[in-house]
């Protein structure tokens, strides 16, 4: 790898974000809640399962508990063998490689970051002139699962208390340290930090107002908390796991996380359990 000094001036803000509304989109700084469709429903449990993978039975129950009819989540299932999002033969389901990067940036978004912060920020420049719509797509996935923020197209960027990505043909990766610019303001560019903390707080709210109002051993409450959990991990799978150097003050994110850990305990409980009795018939 590549270690230089990063010079940079003259960092504006785009404010740039967008809506996620199906599982299968790209992380985002903002969630919102949207109705989840058979794919999605499917892709949602076997990205929380360890290891990833459930009987057709189980994944047919669970769409039927969303009005989701057998044949469509079957018919589901189907294509995303075929476009390799998922392995299986019928029988069961599991994750295809191409979506083991994410369950993994799924789960490292669930722990706040340990490592100490040394100053130094990665950057990631494609160094190719013209790429295949499919490897840009590819690429912006593999950043935004390794939580780097997009500087301009082609260039990402994100602090060292997290390791890069593997380097592959046709990169520069560098490591170094930032001059030009505050590292604050560079975050700022790089994320809607503001974006970020009021989507915790509201997410937070309503962790805590299904955890009052709804009964959590019961199987017909498996919908309303399994969407809120999903806006949850979509959220924590986007968060960028900033140093606590670059975040502001009472940053939100954590208790987010203690609140979710707390629920997910519960529901996790009640949503296994469904599906083993699912599996058994």
């Amino acid at each position: 790898m590549l270690h230089c000094k990063l010079v940079m001036s003259k960092i504006g803000n785009t404010g740039r974000t967008r809506d996620v509304r199906d599982v299968g989109d790209g992380p985002s700084t903002v969630t919102v809640t949207a109705p989840l469709n058979a794919r999605s429903l499917a892709l949602s449990v076997l990205l929380g399962t360890h290891p990833p993978e459930l009987p057709v039975r189980a994944l047919v129950a669970l769409a039927d508990l969303f009005g989701i009819a057998p044949g469509t989540m079957r018919t589901a299932l189907s294509r995303m063998v075929s476009t390799g999002e998922l392995v299986g033969d019928g029988g069961r389901y599991e994750l295809g490689p191409s979506l083991l990067a994410r369950q993994t940036a799924q789960d490292a978004g669930r722990r706040a970051p340990e490592a100490a912060w040394d100053r130094q920020w990665h950057s990631v420049i494609v160094a190719a002139d013209q790429r295949h719509v499919t490897e840009r797509r590819r690429f912006r996935t593999g950043m935004a699962n390794h939580r780097f923020g997009e500087l301009r197209p082609d260039i990402w960027m994100r602090p060292s208390n997290l390791p890069t990505p593997p380097v592959e043909a046709g990169w520069i990766v560098t490591t170094g340290s930032l001059s030009g610019v505050p590292a604050d303001e560079l975050a700022a560019r790089l994320w809607d930090l503001p974006a970020i903390a009021a989507d915790a707080r509201r997410l937070t709210g309503r962790l805590d107002d299904l955890r009052r109002s709804v009964d959590w051993s019961t199987v017909g409450s498996i919908p309303a908390i399994f969407v809120e959990s999903a806006s949850v991990v979509r959220f924590l799978r986007s968060e960028p796991l900033l140093p606590v150097e670059l975040t502001p003050a009472g940053w939100p994110v954590d208790r987010l996380r203690q609140t979710y850990d707390e629920a997910e305990t519960a529901f996790q409980a009640l949503l296994q359990g469904f599906l083993r009795r699912a599996d058994r018939g």
